[in-house]
């Protein structure tokens, strides 16, 4: 009986290790396995590496003079990876600062670094994003002596986890909210994935009219705080709003689908450190790409799929983002209609709004 863990499962495992602070061992068909331990959870106090891998971003930041060239053969962007060496070992104490940007006024004079030559760089995405589904800042001291035992998986075993497939409703019950007392609450559930994400349904589920659908993430400071620094608070509560009047008026049917994606896929922490950056001046892009994570993460097949267990393949759909609506598209969901959902902007989200216009193609009208 074959025990070892299946690929997706070894991948579950790794964000954990990763949550933990404890080291990647990247097994390879060829070439001896690559070993990685990240900086920002790191337990092992006595590591220490002669290298470390952190994003084309960040080596912007460092003013390593090569990174671009180092990162050019792996893609665009600032989540590409760099390797980079510095005069002496780093050890936890001095990696930490090379890592994430929010110590960079404390600790000015890191250095000097260059970029070398990276020869593993299928391993080194795997990590990067890895990084970013954990929540953590993407830097990691390459093949560390005294790290601790290491846990194992493939570069290649990420295609397995991104497999939508095994995505199922768990259970669902009435939920009377404020917008409508006659809701109900879907919970959706992978074996390998310990998120839960959840769908609020408006009205009775018809399969023969499309429904309004918002595809919503996850924003804690929004959502429950009110932050004022976003719109998206306002937007999930509007989004309810209009899917009761849409039923109270023409008898359809509405869904948010709530998706366990905080910050566009990069997490709560990132994205509270997104917005010290912001504080200093940053926009949300630059604030992103200055912590070395994607611009944009979320993860719209889990939404498809959601859809398509409610039975619903063909939607209108609440947004002013186009990529949403690509991003269904490829995924088997049509979009018969794309409805604005515009907010007010208050003196505190003003220039996040007009960042989504600007950089992100968000259509505010």
């Amino acid at each position: 009986m074959n025990t070892s863990p299946s690929p997706a499962r070894r991948v579950a495992q790794a964000l954990d290790a990763l949550r933990h602070g404890w080291p990647l061992a990247f097994v390879r068909e060829s070439g001896p396995d690559i070993a990685l331990l990240p900086v920002d959870t790191a337990v092992a106090t006595r590591a220490r590496s002669q290298q470390m891998l952190v994003s084309v971003a960040r080596g912007v930041t460092l003013k390593i003079a090569n990174q671009r060239e180092a990162a050019r053969s792996g893609g665009d962007g600032s989540h590409a990876p760099i390797l980079v060496e510095g005069v002496d070992p780093f050890d936890l104490a001095s990696a930490l600062p090379i890592a994430d940007p929010a110590l960079d006024l404390a600790n000015p004079l890191k250095g000097p670094f260059r970029a070398v030559a990276l020869e593993w760089r299928e391993v080194a995405c795997a990590a990067m994003e890895l990084a970013r589904m954990a929540g953590i800042l993407p830097a990691f001291m390459a093949d560390p002596v005294d790290a601790g035992e290491a846990h194992s998986l493939r570069a290649a075993d990420l295609e397995a986890f991104a497999d939508t497939s095994r995505l199922e409703i768990v259970t669902r019950a009435r939920l009377p909210i404020r917008a409508s007392e006659a809701g109900e609450i879907v919970a959706f559930r992978s074996a390998d994935d310990i998120r839960e994400h959840t769908a609020i349904i408006i009205g009775r589920q018809s399969g023969s009219r499309d429904p309004l659908v918002r595809i919503h993430s996850e924003c804690l400071t929004g959502d429950v705080f009110g932050s004022l620094k976003c719109d998206c608070g306002p937007q999930l509560d509007g989004a309810l709003e209009k899917m009761e009047r849409h039923v109270q008026e023409d008898g359809g049917w509405g869904v948010v689908l709530y998706l366990r994606q905080e910050g566009r896929g990069i997490g709560l922490v990132n994205k509270l450190r997104a917005y010290r950056l912001q504080d200093q001046g940053f926009d949300t892009v630059d604030a992103n790409r200055r912590l070395g994570l994607p611009d944009e993460a979320r993860d719209f097949p889990v939404a498809a799929r959601m859809l398509e267990l409610l039975g619903a393949r063909s939607i209108r759909l609440l947004t002013n983002n186009p990529a949403k609506v690509d991003a269904l598209a490829d995924s088997g969901i049509t979009v018969s209609e794309r409805i604005a959902h515009e907010l007010p902007a208050n003196p505190h989200n003003a220039r996040y709004l007009a960042t989504k216009r600007d950089r992100a193609g968000h259509i505010l009208t």
